[in-house]
């Protein structure tokens, strides 16, 4: 597949992106040549700031953004992109500082993947709820098997009281293993809505959902 023509000025840094006091640490350039399906691009933050991205197919347009899977982790927010196929994609990102609470976030850089070849399959990760992207980072697990198993779940979750797993109606409270980093094994069943949940304080009744997996 020949190379997209791309707008002036589409491709790299955006006007906000040295505004937002952000800088690229794993690719510095905006054109990637990618010999595997999946690639994690990070970024560095001179300050907190919320993070999102979508990905684009560019063969069909299509918008693959449950591929994309946005965490931070201390000053570093990462993107881990899969694509389930050879081929161009359009990678956009968008940010906003945090004690913004604006609610649209402006494009601050974007890429051009060209992957060359497909070495692993590919399955959608689950959906970041906007808590997520302040802050937080999943160790396990990025995605879940549609079938009846036991996972381990392990997850950074800054500020969280408690936090817990959902399995359709069926809550498993994960434990505190120091810090902000939250721990436990849970049944998944088979066609199941799972969801990873925090408690902030206040009413102990009160959850927030950070990541919905659709199995």
């Amino acid at each position: 597949m020949a190379k997209p023509d791309l707008p002036r000025g589409y491709l790299g840094a955006q006007p906000k992106f040295g505004e937002f006091k952000l800088s690229t640490l794993s690719h510095n350039e905006p054109e990637i040549t990618a010999s595997t399906n999946e690639v994690e691009i990070k970024f560095r933050m001179g300050q907190k700031v919320k993070v999102t991205g979508n990905l684009i197919q560019v063969a069909n347009t299509k918008d693959l953004s449950d591929h994309i899977f946005t965490q931070t982790h201390e000053d570093v927010v990462s993107f881990l992109v899969t694509m389930p196929a050879t081929g161009y994609y359009k990678l956009q990102v968008y940010a906003l500082p945090v004690t913004d609470d604006s609610k649209t976030l402006p494009g601050v850089y974007n890429y051009l993947i060209n992957c060359t070849e497909v070495r692993k399959s590919v399955c959608p990760y689950p959906k970041q709820y906007a808590q997520w992207k302040e802050g937080c980072y999943l160790y396990e697990p990025l995605t879940l098997e549609n079938s009846n198993c036991s996972a381990g779940f392990k997850a950074f979750i800054p500020r969280a009281k408690s936090v817990a797993v959902t399995v359709n109606e069926t809550w498993t409270q994960l434990s505190n293993k120091g810090g902000d980093t939250w721990e436990g094994n849970v049944a998944i069943a088979a066609n199941a809505r799972v969801t990873l949940n925090a408690n902030y304080g206040g009413d102990e009744s009160k959850y927030s959902t950070l990541l919905e997996y659709n199995l």
